[in-house]
């Protein structure tokens, strides 16, 4: 997979444009700045949007274009990132030490999806938030209608809000809903989509 990501994002465009994710906008917007992780990040839209409003930004990828891509956007943005390039084996943040995780489409294979959801619980705070966004099963037919909508072409990377409360048991969940979604991200999220959506509290 890390070809397939270096090769999308070392295209000139980008692949989901520069804006951030609506979704995080939204819910971003009443929070507190503080330390933020974003794993998965690409070409940086959401890492570098949350830098811009006064978060420490920590974020990471396994592309390298991916990388590239989000720092010459921070640059753009004039704001500072700390992004790694790893996979979520290669990670080594504190326990404890984020106040924001923000999973925007991070898709795993459902072998690891649990062990990777639960290994991030850890670098949460006590009384820290998980913003999430990702397709939900239902996006499939979404997608074989509008291949530009995007997403995994297999149904078990997609998301059900049973794997999500599964998931994440060890959150105070103010927001698990399934939803409708016109998406316009770049060249690859296009047209009506089904998400899933999250915001849930590490407890204390």
């Amino acid at each position: 997979m890390k070809e397939f990501w270096d090769e999308r994002y070392g295209a000139e465009e980008w692949a989901y444009g520069k804006e951030a994710n609506e979704f995080l906008k939204e819910s971003i917007s009443s929070l507190t700045p503080g330390t933020a992780l974003f794993p998965a990040e690409g070409e940086g839209r959401n890492a570098v949007y949350a830098a811009s409003l006064g978060w420490e930004v920590s974020a990471f990828d396994q592309s390298v274009s991916g990388r590239k891509k989000a720092l010459e956007l921070a640059i753009e943005k004039k704001v500072r990132l700390d992004y790694q390039v790893a996979n979520f084996d290669e990670i080594d943040y504190p326990d404890n030490y984020f106040d924001l995780i923000v999973l925007i489409f991070v898709h795993f294979p459902p072998a690891v999806r649990p062990k990777y959801h639960e290994n991030l619980l850890h670098y949460l705070k006590p009384g820290g938030k998980i913003i999430l966004e990702g397709f939900s099963k239902k996006h499939l037919e979404y997608s074989k209608a509008n291949p530009k909508a995007g997403g995994p072409p297999n149904i078990d990377f997609l998301f059900s809000i049973e794997e999500m409360k599964s998931d994440f048991q060890d959150l105070d969940i103010q927001v698990l809903e399934e939803i409708e979604v016109e998406m316009n991200e770049g060249l690859y999220h296009v047209g009506k989509s089904s998400v899933i959506r999250l915001i849930g509290t590490k407890k204390k």
